[in-house]
């Protein structure tokens, strides 16, 4: 699919509707999504555009850490949440053993790129309807790691899953292969900000974008997840026009969505800012809240992420 398949898709936001008497709408003149000097408009019938209204929607991401050891886990957490649409991370699993039918007995329709024993991305949705878009992130035809994906959501926005490169032990090639993959996935995102459409970019990043991410900075300065060449990378992407909402909406208050699984981090709240959503202009004014479900951290054999989130308003 073409990223002219999906502004056509999209952008096209309008129900076309038979005057009925019973039926009171506004009445609007919308221009053709792909060709402004054009309108719809049907001249055998009397018609009416209804601007279709978008429900409040929940969004979410939770690097899981292995689905099928923690299926009990999400489940559960699914069932307390009732996300409409989640972006998971790591599943650990090859394709043939993604849990499809739990997964839809919990009420969730799937997507996902599995890989054995490493990476693995989805993407769920509830009473939504979902289209794949790519499963690969462009520029590298070489690289296998499944750590990207793409699907139109409920014809109205784009949404990509990212499970991004840990890059340990830095430098080294694991390093400079995070670095690189950072550089596609800068690319791709500057092709779906110039189609012009709702895009998010959700997902575990794995970077700590400032220091206000990282329970203690000074100890991190030599890691890939924070050290200033990744932090740069972050900065760059961002620059180009995206909003990372939980930082838009908590600007100055330490969150976490990781706390790792020795030296007591998360009794200590010795944590990292690792899951980010960065969001298009087009919902500038639709981010109502977010956060972080920080509990389920503290579950019985769970993930060392957090499953956090953003609700977009119907405005």
């Amino acid at each position: 699919m073409t990223l002219l398949d999906i502004l056509a898709r999209l952008t096209n936001r309008y129900q076309v509707h038979e005057m009925r008497p019973a039926l009171f709408v506004q009445k609007i003149q919308v221009a053709h999504p792909l060709h402004p000097s054009r309108y719809l408009h049907r001249p055998s019938a009397i018609l009416q555009i209804i601007l279709v209204s978008n429900a409040s929607m929940t969004i979410a991401t939770y690097n899981i850490n292995g689905i099928n050891g923690r299926l009990p886990v999400l489940l559960r957490w699914l069932k307390e949440r009732t996300p409409d649409v989640v972006c998971l991370q790591e599943l650990k699993a090859p394709n043939e053993k993604f849990p499809q039918a739990a997964i839809k007995n919990a009420g969730y329709n799937a997507i996902w790129s599995g890989q054995k024993s490493w990476n693995g991305v989805a993407i769920l949705t509830r009473n939504l309807e979902m289209q794949e878009v790519r499963r690969t992130l462009p520029g590298a035809p070489a690289d296998t790691h499944s750590r990207y994906l793409e699907a139109i959501i409920d014809n109205k926005m784009l949404l990509a899953c990212i499970y991004l490169p840990n890059g340990n032990p830095a430098p080294g090639l694991k390093f400079d292969y995070k670095l690189k993959w950072f550089s596609r996935l800068t690319t791709q995102a500057a092709k779906l900000l110039k189609a012009d459409v709702p895009v998010i970019l959700a997902g575990d990043y794995n970077v700590m974008p400032t220091d206000l991410d990282v329970y203690n900075p000074d100890r991190w300065l030599d890691n890939a997840l924070f050290k200033p060449e990744v932090r740069k990378a972050f900065q760059k992407l961002t620059a180009q026009g995206w909003r990372d909402a939980i930082r838009h909406l908590h600007p100055g208050e330490r969150i976490y969505t990781f706390w790792d699984y020795f030296y007591n981090s998360f009794e200590r709240d010795a944590g990292l800012r690792l899951d980010h959503f960065l969001l298009s202009k087009h919902f500038d004014k639709q981010l109502k809240s977010c956060g972080v479900d920080r509990h389920v951290r503290g579950w019985e054999k769970t993930s060392d992420h957090a499953p956090a989130w953003i609700e977009l308003s119907d405005d």
